[in-house]
């Protein structure tokens, strides 16, 4: 029997690194998969890992180390700044690794993980989780050279992830969507942003655009009243609009154009499907078939690269403002 017959034919055992909010859910969710055996968890907050592992009736590993020949795949759910350092080590051992996004703090770090992962032949996979969400899914295979992209994620503050920029914590879902769905690179950047409660930039506007034309306005917020996570665009003769929330879609496109046009409303089928589910579904594939995920390092990357491109434009921006701010205040 060869070594990939005996994976597919076996369960997958799989272990969860960091026990935050995060890798809590991906404990949630390996435990609704069939086709996993949850071997348990670490985090070096051993009180932490207790608690988790007594919720879902886990085992805790004493050290990271414990995890080699013990899982064949893990989640790598620590913050950003160790996702470098505990993914290679993973890799290192042989583990196939599921990285949260973003998958690493650098652009350096990022080429670490895929290097590691393409030296022991390991799968790396990148948790952009809005990839799997019914509503990306259900207007994928309708999308034909959209050109104005409007995008909102915003929501309610949270003391999570306040380790990034919101940048990093939430517009990188969108960044990474509109890479896929353009499939061009993006030739100019233009964004501002400016810290509100924490010392990192908690609100941002960015502007993109594409080697084809295609502009796409975003905005992330996690100090915002409501919660909202929508994109809209527009493409010939049509308007789709996709709510990540309701994990849903909207199609309206023009049946008889005119002074009195007529226009066509249509629901796209979507899968009814927890994102997180269907992400944790896909990675436990990749282990079995040893099939490059659609969220693999190299879009893990792009989106970090693009990420660090709208940062790189707000610190040009707030370069540009600041001494007018200053020279304000001076005055009063």
């Amino acid at each position: 029997m060869s070594a990939v017959t005996s994976v597919e034919s076996r369960k997958i055992r799989v272990a969860v690194v960091g026990c935050g909010e995060f890798g809590r859910n991906h404990v949630r969710a390996y435990k609704e998969l069939d086709s996993v055996e949850l071997a348990g968890v670490f985090d070096q907050d051993a009180e932490r890992a207790g608690k988790i592992a007594q919720e879902f009736q886990a085992h805790t590993f004493p050290t990271l180390e414990s995890l080699r020949a013990a899982v064949d795949a893990a989640t790598v759910a620590v913050p950003t700044i160790a996702h470098k350092k505990v993914g290679c080590a993973l890799l290192e051992m042989g583990i196939d690794v599921l990285v949260e996004k973003p998958m690493a703090s650098t652009l350096e770090e990022a080429n670490d993980l895929i290097a590691a992962a393409m030296q022991k032949s390991r799968i790396l996979q990148v948790g952009h989780v809005e990839r799997f969400n019914p509503a990306v899914r259900a207007v994928e295979p309708v999308v034909n050279r959209p050109l104005f992209f409007e995008v909102h994620r915003l929501g309610v503050f949270t003391p999570r992830s306040l380790d990034v920029d919101v940048i990093y914590d939430l517009m990188i879902h969108d960044l990474d969507i509109l890479l896929a769905l353009v499939k061009e690179p993006v030739e100019e950047v233009k964004a501002v942003g400016i810290p509100v409660l924490t010392d990192k930039v908690d609100i941002a506007h960015a502007r993109l655009e594409f080697a084809g034309g295609a502009v796409a306005n975003v905005t992330a917020s996690r100090v915002s009243t409501e919660r909202v996570r929508k994109m809209r665009f527009f493409q010939q003769r049509e308007y789709i609009s996709l709510d990540y929330a309701r994990r849903d879609a909207l199609r309206v496109g023009v049946r008889r154009p005119g002074p009195q046009p007529e226009f066509g409303f249509e629901k796209l089928p979507a899968p009814e499907v927890e994102p997180l589910r269907a992400e944790l579904e896909a990675f436990v594939d990749a282990v079995k078939t040893r099939k490059p995920p659609k969220t693999d390092g190299a879009a893990g990357r792009a989106a970090l690269e693009l990420a660090s491109r709208v940062m790189e434009s707000i610190r040009e921006h707030s370069a540009r403002v600041q001494p007018v701010a200053h020279s304000g205040s001076e005055k009063g």
